[in-house]
This record gives structure tokens, C-alpha cells and sequence, in this order.
């Protein structure tokens, strides 16, 4: 999974980006709050971010606020990264929008473990996302028919938005996915065509053999 990080302490920024690649992880490194934000702007931003809190320009917390109001953006799993530790912080860290929270000096094992509960979700989020698009394509593909349709008693064409008069088979086929193919009921059979009917197989009608 590819993970920002954004720290601009040098010790703590190259710790964190060698246990993320020795994890198995792509790794976006940032020196400050600014070239964090920037990288959030690029057309395929890193889904998860390990953000130092305390950072010159542009702090861990602030970078949150401005993620969570890029609604048109795929959701970002934000992990805060701090020495500050009393429980107002940590609430405030959330309120701004983080996923989690986790204390400087952070242990390794802790850090992973906070790493794939962070994976987890962004993964149910990318499949639900993915279901969500499904859906949108099928409903994109359903038109409905509905509302008073003007339709000439005689000839049964119908009045579309343009006021045009158009066959009946012409207007349902523009406006669902149904296609017609034309027959003869028994009733127009014999009608307008005596002649075949009287041709038609006598069916149940035949005198039983005995």
C-alpha cells in the first residue's frame, strides 16, 4: 500500500520510511505540512498518511481539516503522529478528522499493528466504492417509463417532449432497452387475412381418432 509520510524531524522521518518498506509499503515522503498537502492534491493520492503533528507551515492536524473537506476525494486513512499524549490532544487529533492516534517514541510492533487496521479499512472502503460504481452503471442503464403519455386514440401514436407524434413501438424503444418483432394475434388474423387463417391447423378442434 502506498503511505505518505510527513514529518519534518530527519531521525523520525528516515526510522518511519524504512520500517514502512521493510513492511512491503510504497512510500510518499514529505519534509513539512506543505509538500503533504500538495501530494494530496495530485489526481491519485496515496490512500493512507502517517502525519507528525507538530510541523512548521502546515501542522498534522490541519492537513486532517483539509482532507476531510475534499468530499470529492477517495477517503484518506490518517494516522497522527505526536509526542503530545493527555487526552484532550486526542481528541482534538479526531475531531480534526484522523483515523488514529499514536505516541512518539512509538513502538514498532504498535505501529504495524495501527498499519493493517488502517489497510483493513481502506480496502473495505475500496470494495464498497467499487459496488457503489457497479450499481450507478446499472441504474445508468434502466429507463423508466413513466408519468401521463399523450396517445392519439385512432392511431395510438404518441406526443413525445418535442411534440412530435411518433409510433407507438418507436417511442418504448427510445425509452427502455425492450425491441419489437411483429406478428399476428388469432383475432387480426382473421381479420385481415381470412385466407391463411382458414389455412391454420385445426389444433384441439379435430375430431378425436377412435
Amino acid at each position: 500500500m502506498r503511505i505518505l509520510i510527513a514529518e519534518d524531524e530527519a531521525t523520525s522521518r528516515r526510522l518511519l520510511e524504512i520500517l514502512l518498506r521493510k513492511w512491503g509499503h510504497d512510500v510518499v515522503v514529505t519534509r513539512h505540512g506543505r509538500e503533504a498537502w500538495e501530494a494530496f492534491q495530485a489526481d491519485d493520492p496515496p490512500p493512507m498518511a502517517i502525519l507528525d503533528w507538530m510541523m512548521p507551515g502546515l501542522d498534522g492536524v490541519e492537513i486532517c481539516r483539509r482532507i476531510r473537506r475534499m468530499t470529492s476525494a477517495p477517503p484518506v486513512y490518517l494516522i497522527l503522529l505526536t509526542a503530545r499524549g493527555q487526552k484532550e490532544d486526542t481528541v482534538l487529533g479526531l475531531e480534526a478528522g484522523a483515523n488514529d492516534y499514536i505516541t512518539k517514541p512509538f513502538d514498532p510492533a504498535e505501529l504495524r499493528a495501527r498499519i493493517e487496521v488502517g489497510r483493513r479499512v481502506v480496502e473495505l472502503q475500496s470494495a464498497l466504492a467499487g459496488r457503489v460504481r457497479d450499481l450507478q452503471d446499472a441504474l445508468d442503464h434502466v429507463q423508466l417509463l413513466q408519468g401521463l403519455l399523450p396517445i392519439c386514440m385512432y392511431c395510438h401514436r404518441i406526443r413525445d417532449d418535442h411534440d412530435t407524434w411518433r409510433k407507438l413501438e418507436e417511442y418504448i424503444e427510445s425509452h427502455s432497452d425492450a425491441h419489437f418483432s411483429h406478428g399476428l394475434c388469432p383475432e387480426c388474423l382473421a381479420e385481415h387475412h381470412p385466407d391463411k387463417e382458414r389455412m391454420q391447423p385445426a389444433g384441439d378442434s379435430a375430431p378425436a381418432k377412435t
